[in-house]
């Protein structure tokens, strides 16, 4: 069995972000959407357990402490590798044809308003699935295996080799049936006796609220049906979430900034903006300033694995009208005599009017 680090080529002391890149860099290359070859299919299916088990501290730390090292095997390994068969002279027997099936994974783009309290998308993917003419058996309609002549069913066959030993009886698959036990004469002409075909087929995903960029979800048995009708893989979904134009979001808390008419910041208002789960009230204090942030609870993103919201906060940006009338200047201009003392003075440096921004989001989280 090859190390769990060397397929993923990452060094023993690897953090788990690197594991995690490193996982992420292979599947892209090895997905069998992209890589339709038996060897990438193959390696996708090692990398992604090997992802699995270091991914998880637990199962990394016993790997780590040889609980799934090569090469830690006990003395039936060793007499497996000088006899060829089980330790103690057990024989394996015939093998299955029926095998566990790949894993796949697919990547779903996912909108801002779907991570608010999750939705439900109906996906297409291109997988192997049961034939549906022989229903996995492997056999034309009608027909079934026939008894290995050579083996005699066992899927297996003796030989007599000379060792140190002295002469040794070892058993190997059997060539003539490939260790099954039985010989398919008539195969399937659907699936070409692989009980399996190839199918683009539609899925049901429920997407759970509060998920972001590079969540990955797991749909057991939801992947490729294996040879001769064997067990589903796994389905690995991985979420990618859009652009939004207005909102963006820091943890479960929705983020936007909205446009104040310099009146209304005086004075203070009362206005109801579209948010991405419908309308909001949003009360706009007398003296409100640029920058000044105000927070909607409640409003944000349903957390994930959870019935709890972030908050909805809105940054302030006063807009400073650039054309007056007659009229609005003379208005302007009293109200500037009734106000000597707000002269034009020197202060503290201030940064620009983003950095506040999100140095207040920040500091109110």
């Amino acid at each position: 069995m090859a190390d769990h680090y060397e397929t993923l080529g990452v060094p023993r002391e690897a953090t788990p972000e690197e594991i995690k890149k490193a996982y992420r860099r292979l599947a892209r290359e090895l997905h069998p959407d992209v890589n339709p070859s038996e060897d990438a299919s193959e390696r996708f299916k090692n990398v992604t357990h090997a992802y699995d088990v270091l991914s998880d501290p637990e199962q990394r730390q016993r790997y780590d402490m040889g609980g799934g090292q090569p090469g830690m095997g006990g003395f039936g390994d060793i007499f497996e590798t000088f006899f060829g068969g089980g330790f103690g002279g057990q024989q394996r027997g015939p093998r299955s044809r029926a095998e566990r099936g790949d894993d796949a994974m697919i990547r779903v783009d996912v909108s801002l308003e779907d991570v608010v309290f999750g939705a439900q998308r109906e996906v297409t993917v291109n997988t192997a699935v049961l034939c549906g003419t022989c229903q996995g058996s492997c056999c034309q309609p009608g027909t079934h295996p026939v008894t290995c002549d050579v083996c005699h069913g066992q899927g297996q066959v003796q030989r007599q080799v000379r060792s140190l030993f002295g002469n040794v009886v070892t058993m190997h698959p059997c060539g003539s049936c490939q260790g099954y036990g039985t010989v398919i004469e008539h195969p399937c002409v659907e699936c070409g006796g692989k009980g399996r075909v190839r199918e683009r087929r539609t899925i049901h995903v429920d997407i759970p609220s509060g998920i972001d960029t590079g969540t990955r979800m797991q749909m057991r048995g939801g992947g490729e049906v294996g040879p001769g009708g064997g067990p589903n893989g796994d389905l690995f979904i991985e979420f990618r979430v859009t652009h939004h134009d207005i909102f963006s979001r820091d943890g479960n808390d929705l983020l936007c900034t909205m446009q104040l008419a310099m009146t209304d910041a005086i004075l203070g208002a009362e206005t109801t903006v579209a948010a991405l789960d419908g309308n909001v009230t949003v009360e706009i204090p007398a003296g409100t300033q640029s920058g000044d942030i105000i927070t909607i609870g409640g409003r944000g993103i349903q957390a994930l694995r959870s019935t709890t919201r972030g908050d909805l906060k809105i940054a302030v940006q006063v807009a400073t009208p650039t054309k007056l009338s007659s009229r609005e200047k003379d208005l302007v201009s009293q109200l500037a005599a009734l106000r000597k003392d707000d002269a034009p003075h020197l202060g503290e440096f201030q940064q620009s009017f983003f950095g506040k921004i999100r140095d207040r989001f920040f500091r109110q989280g």
